[in-house]
């Protein structure tokens, strides 16, 4: 069984919104630059608008499908413990793989260290919350639709 995956893409719609944001309006405010669409769009070279495309694909579609069939049915706890845990992978992924390739080092060490990897696990834990609370519990799969009772 996995999440309704109409409102699994909502969710990864409005975390991927909502860390957008906070990376472009709350991070500022701390003194850091996490401009996520310059540093894809640079790393695979296909400018700012390319990198916010690819950023809004993996947070809207990739993402909340690999959440919803390879990882809900094992993660632990309700829907938005599950979620929040999903964004932690995503953010461990992101500091050990992600970064380095980018040239912003282990743990963004180049880019403002602790604190720009705080403020990462701060959006990320914001992204999966959301997902997993947007998306809501496991469906049935391949359940017939419940007749009316009505007479």
């Amino acid at each position: 069984m996995h999440p309704n995956i109409g409102k699994t893409i909502g969710g990864g719609f409005v975390g991927t919104l909502v860390m957008t944001m906070l990376m472009y309006v709350a991070a500022p405010m701390m003194g850091l630059n996490m401009d996520i669409a310059a540093m894809l769009g640079g790393m695979l070279g296909i400018g700012w608008a390319g990198g916010m495309l690819m950023h809004f694909v993996n947070g809207t579609v990739i993402f909340p499908l690999i959440y919803a069939f390879a990882l809900y049915s094992w993660l632990p706890g309700n829907p938005a413990v599950k979620g929040t845990a999903w964004g932690v992978i995503l953010w461990l992924i992101a500091q050990i793989v992600v970064m380095p390739m980018a040239g912003a080092g282990l743990f963004s060490a180049a880019m403002g260290g602790m604190m720009a990897a705080g403020g990462s696990l701060m959006g990320h834990l914001v992204y999966g919350a959301l997902l997993g609370v947007v998306a809501g519990e496991a469906v049935p799969t391949g359940a017939p639709a419940r007749a009316s009772s009505r007479a």
